[in-house]
C-alpha cells in the first residue's frame, strides 16, 4: 500500500501530469489545439455541436469547468463579446490568448435593406467578420499562436508542441495548394450563401461570397428580390447553407433561381478533410 501511495505522489514528477485543460470558442479552434497538444491538453469547445456561436449561452457545467483551465483560445465569434467578461472573471488565473492576433480582419459584407434604419445619414459600422479558420494560410499562424501559448504554460513539452505544429503545418500546406488547383481553374467566381462565414476562404481563393443573411439579419423583400436579380445575372445555381442556421430563406431564393441548397460547415471538427469536402462542392457549384 505503501509503495501505491508514494507511486502516486510521484507521478507528476516522472512525467504523468494532468494535461492542460484548454477551452476554445469554437470546434475547430478546439481542433487545432488538440493538433498542437496533443496528449499533453485536454481542449474543450465553448460552443457545443450544433450551436449557432452568434447566440450561444455557456451552459453553468462549462462555466464551472473553467475553474481548472489554464487557457482560453478566442476568435472574436459573436457570443464572446457578451461572455467574455464572465469567462475571464470564471477563472482569472486562466491565460486568453486571441488566434486572431496578428491578423487584418476583414469586415462582413453589407447589403441594402429597407427594412433597416439607414436614415441618420451617417456610414455605418461594419462587423468585423470573426470566421478566420475558414482560411488555411491563416490557420497556419493562427496554430503558431497556439503553440506559443502552450510552449509559455508547459516550456517541458515545447518540443513535442513544435514538432506537432510542424507537421500541422505541412498538412495546411497541403491543402492550401489542393484547394488552389481546383479552384483556380474556375471561370465562375461568385457563390451565394445565407450566412457570410466563407469571407476569408472566397478572399484566399480569389472567391466572391454573396450573403442572405448579414450580421445576424434576414434581408427585407426588397433586398432579398436584389439578390434573386445578382444570382440570375451571375449565374448562381447553388446557395450554400450550415446546419445550425434555419434554411427556409435559402430554400426560397434556390427555388426562384432554379437551384439547389447544398450545406457546407464551417464548424466541423474534421477541419482539412472537411475543407476538401467544401472545395469540391464549390468546384462543383461554379462550373459554367
Amino acid at each position: 500500500m505503501r509503495r501505491i501511495l508514494l507511486l502516486l505522489l510521484l507521478m507528476p514528477a516522472m512525467g504523468f501530469a494532468e494535461p492542460l485543460r484548454v477551452f476554445a470558442s469554437v470546434i475547430p479552434i478546439q481542433t487545432f489545439v488538440e493538433k498542437i497538444g496533443g496528449e499533453y491538453v485536454d481542449a474543450r469547445a465553448m460552443v457545443r455541436p450544433g450551436f449557432d456561436p452568434h447566440s450561444y449561452d455557456p451552459t453553468p457545467q462549462q462555466i464551472a469547468a473553467l475553474a481548472d483551465a489554464v487557457l482560453y483560445v478566442r476568435t472574436g465569434v459573436p457570443f464572446e463579446q457578451a461572455w467574455m467578461e464572465r469567462i475571464r472573471s470564471a477563472n482569472p488565473s486562466m491565460q486568453v490568448v486571441d488566434a486572431r492576433d496578428g491578423i487584418t480582419l476583414r469586415e462582413l459584407e453589407a447589403h441594402d435593406d429597407e427594412d433597416h434604419d439607414h436614415g441618420s445619414g451617417t456610414e455605418q459600422d461594419h462587423e468585423q467578420d470573426p470566421h478566420v479558420w475558414t482560411s488555411p494560410p491563416l490557420v497556419r499562424h493562427m496554430v503558431g499562436v497556439i503553440r506559443d501559448a502552450l510552449t509559455d504554460l508547459d516550456p517541458a513539452h515545447a518540443a513535442d508542441f513544435a514538432r506537432n505544429h510542424d507537421a500541422f503545418a505541412a498538412e495546411l500546406d497541403s491543402l492550401d495548394r489542393d484547394l488552389h488547383k481546383r479552384l483556380d481553374p474556375l471561370p465562375n467566381r461568385k457563390f451565394m450563401v445565407f450566412h457570410p462565414a466563407w469571407g476569408y476562404f472566397a478572399d484566399t481563393y480569389g472567391l466572391t461570397q454573396v450573403p442572405i443573411e448579414r450580421e445576424g439579419k434576414e434581408p427585407g423583400p426588397r433586398a432579398l428580390a436584389a439578390l434573386i436579380d445578382q444570382a440570375r445575372a451571375d449565374r448562381i445555381k447553388v446557395v450554400f447553407v450550415q446546419p445550425q442556421f434555419d434554411k427556409r430563406q435559402a430554400r426560397q431564393v434556390a427555388q426562384a433561381i432554379d437551384g439547389a441548397v447544398i450545406p457546407i460547415d464551417p464548424l466541423a471538427s474534421d477541419y482539412v478533410d472537411n475543407l476538401r469536402r467544401v472545395g469540391r462542392e464549390f468546384a462543383q457549384a461554379l462550373q459554367p
